[in-house]
């Protein structure tokens, strides 16, 4: 139901927004009242101004309070690509930047009024350069596709050749003939893969790019639980010529937070990413590179080639990310790998075949489970996601890529819940939850109960800096726009 709280914030804003003036909650409750039994094709709200509400605008309001109850308040959301930003990032996303252009790069724009995005994408810049220790920063890309496809075009022409990991083994979607890799008509050839040791086979890589000589050599990816061979195979990718490519939007956070390894400091001559896994601030793309010729072809080749326009209300939140993430980042980083390991040693202790026991499971965001025994993939997410518990069915390194809508395994990742300041005691409970969903068959929405109410220890985002924002933003200001900061 539309609640008449929502109903009630809504006439507020709307009566602010045409009259300038706030309306007291008594005036508020008449006008609700006047409206709550109102015909189906219009609502009509009858006082000093005459304003219309459809139907479908209650519908999209309804739909969206729906959502954000559920994924945001009562679910333990464990999807590996995703995370939540911190309230100042959010409130700093909600700008007047994203409904202005700013096409070419800063202070060479081929539009006026930019003269604080310039500012704010310096910066971003800047930041993100020295939390990856880059010299050369493009933060244009609007997404880590996107990102993908600028440095494969740059480093490759049409019938080229590229070596990536198999996708069964957790190579993205992107770096694919099924997706960016095929629509720029690059060759996809796959790396040999040690399905004992879940990661490359560094000596048949090292001899598969010697006998090729590819354009490039694309690691890191969307499912993998240890770092892949970078310094290896970049000596060889230099050898015959090529380039290294290192994706590394799951790790970014973990990158900053010195829990991974930086790949440009182990011979990665790029590194493409997004910006909103484990690094938790906005959707959005980012590219890194310490080779200065580099940098300026891919400069050149963002905009026109792949972005005109690129989202500039993310450039904020990702500054405030960014920020957050030089203060909070290895303390953030730590925990979501302690967190990690532990969820997975407590899923195998109930009886879950999760992978790579013998290696210790992960030292990334994610664990991997073999779901088979329980009916698949493609059910196990289903029947969790009826309990609140949100996964996502995957492909494992023994499926073939025909299995991709009834895969063998879970993808789980750990990052949102640790940001929301769940610990190692929190993971074991979140196993027993899965547990008793998909061993012990008891009915998801009896634990679906349980989850919201485990859920109610954990509702502020931590790793961020203690800002009243109601305090910052001046009365004058009608919210979501924040103009005035007293500082």
């Amino acid at each position: 139901m539309f609640s008449e709280t929502i109903a009630k914030n809504l006439f507020t804003s709307l009566w602010m927004s045409f009259t300038g003036t706030t309306l007291k909650l008594k005036d508020c409750s008449e006008l609700y009242r006047s409206v709550k039994n109102m015909n189906d094709e219009k609502h009509t709200i009858e006082g000093v101004v005459r304003l219309s509400i459809p139907k479908e605008l209650v519908d999209v309001l309804r739909i969206v309070a729906n959502h954000n109850k559920w994924r945001r308040i009562e679910c333990i959301n464990l999807i590996a690509s995703e995370n939540v930003m911190s309230p100042l990032a959010e409130a700093v996303y909600l700008t007047d930047m994203m409904h202005r252009y700013a096409e070419g790069k800063p202070r060479k724009r081929y539009y006026q009024g930019t003269r604080f995005i310039d500012d704010i994408e310096l910066l971003v810049m800047e930041l993100m350069g020295r939390l990856l220790n880059a010299k050369y920063v493009e933060p244009r890309p609007i997404s880590g596709t996107i990102a993908n496809a600028v440095v494969f075009r740059v480093l490759a022409q049409p019938g080229d050749k590229a070596l990536i990991a198999p996708v069964q083994a957790g190579a993205h979607v992107s770096h694919t003939k099924y997706g960016t890799l095929g629509a720029l008509n690059i060759e996809h050839i796959e790396l040999p893969y040690d399905a004992e040791n879940f990661n490359i086979d560094v000596d048949k890589a090292v001899k598969m790019i010697e006998d090729i000589k590819p354009k490039f050599v694309v690691l890191g990816g969307s499912v993998y639980l240890f770092p892949h061979p970078v310094k290896e195979l970049a000596n060889a990718a230099h050898s015959v010529n090529a380039r290294l490519v290192y994706d590394a939007a799951h790790v970014l956070g973990l990158i900053i937070g010195r829990k991974w390894r930086n790949p440009l400091e182990h011979g990665a001559d790029v590194v493409t990413s997004s910006t909103h896994k484990t690094f938790p601030g906005p959707q959005g793309g980012m590219i890194f590179t310490n080779d200065e010729a580099l940098y300026k072809e891919i400069s050149k080749t963002v905009f026109p080639k792949f972005v005109s326009n690129h989202h500039l209300h993310r450039l904020p939140a990702t500054a405030v990310t960014a920020i957050e993430m030089m203060y909070f980042g290895e303390a953030y980083a730590d925990q979501i790998v302690r967190n990690a390991k532990r969820l997975a040693e407590s899923l195998h202790a109930y009886g879950f075949n999760v992978l790579a026991e013998h290696l210790g499971f992960t030292q990334s965001h994610q664990v991997l489970v073999d779901v088979r025994n329980l009916g698949g993939g493609a059910k196990c997410a289903a029947l969790l996601e009826e309990a609140n518990i949100i996964v996502n069915k995957n492909l494992l390194p023994y499926d073939k890529p025909e299995d991709v809508k009834n895969p063998s395994g879970l993808r789980i990742g750990v990052q949102e819940m640790t940001r929301y300041g769940m610990r190692e005691s929190d993971m074991e409970v979140i196993a027993e939850f899965m547990k008793q969903v998909l061993i012990d068959k008891r009915d998801p929405r009896e634990v679906r109960l349980k989850v919201i109410e485990f859920r109610k220890e954990f509702q502020s985002v931590k790793y961020t800096f203690d800002v009243d924002i109601e305090s910052l933003v001046s009365k004058y200001i009608k919210i979501p726009f924040i103009l005035d900061l007293r500082l």
